[in-house]
């Protein structure tokens, strides 16, 4: 991949990342300009969002646990709160495409990345058990934990010209 190529794809998930934001459907922004010929099909989109949010989420947990080392659960909760909060869209299309997914190799994908998040949230918070499932199951509930405790950030409050209207209108000007 050329530097270019890697600064495009930046700059396609930059803008997916805004369109998920502002829609907050759930549904892989498709048609934002670029992303087809940049990663070419829905499987490919959702993983890079996996893997935006995954990185994300690994930073806030080591900089919540630098701030606060001696309360490890507390601040892996804090931090996919946070991370919620911040890729509020991102969360929604990971969660319905996890909840549906498209096929079975996006299913295993999904159920992969989920599996993955818990065992970092379960050994980041001081819970990785002695067997991967003892390990999962402590990240399912820490998840589950987070979620519980998380207020879901409202869309934007100016909704209008954000819908499909405008979308085509905005087409229709290009």
């Amino acid at each position: 991949m050329t530097w270019s190529t890697v600064h495009r794809r930046g700059d396609v998930l930059q803008a997916v990342t805004r369109a998920a934001d502002e829609r907050r459907d759930g549904i892989l922004p498709m048609d934002v300009t670029g992303v087809r010929e940049t990663f070419g099909d829905e499987l490919t989109l959702l993983a890079a969002l996996q893997l935006r949010w995954h990185t994300r989420l690994s930073g806030r947990i080591e900089r919540a646990l630098l701030d606060d080392p001696a309360d490890q659960e507390s601040a892996v909760l804090a931090a996919w709160c946070a991370t919620a909060d911040e890729l509020a869209g991102t969360r929604l299309v990971l969660d319905h495409y996890r909840a549906e997914p498209l096929g079975d190799a996006m299913a295993a994908a999904t159920t992969t990345a989920a599996a993955k998040e818990r065992v970092l949230m379960a050994a980041m918070a001081g819970r990785a058990g002695a067997r991967t499932e003892d390990t999962l199951a402590a990240g399912l509930a820490l998840e589950e934990r987070a979620r519980a405790g998380h207020r879901r950030p409202s869309a934007p409050a100016d909704r209008r010209g954000h819908g499909l209207l405008h979308r085509i209108r905005g087409h229709g000007a290009a």
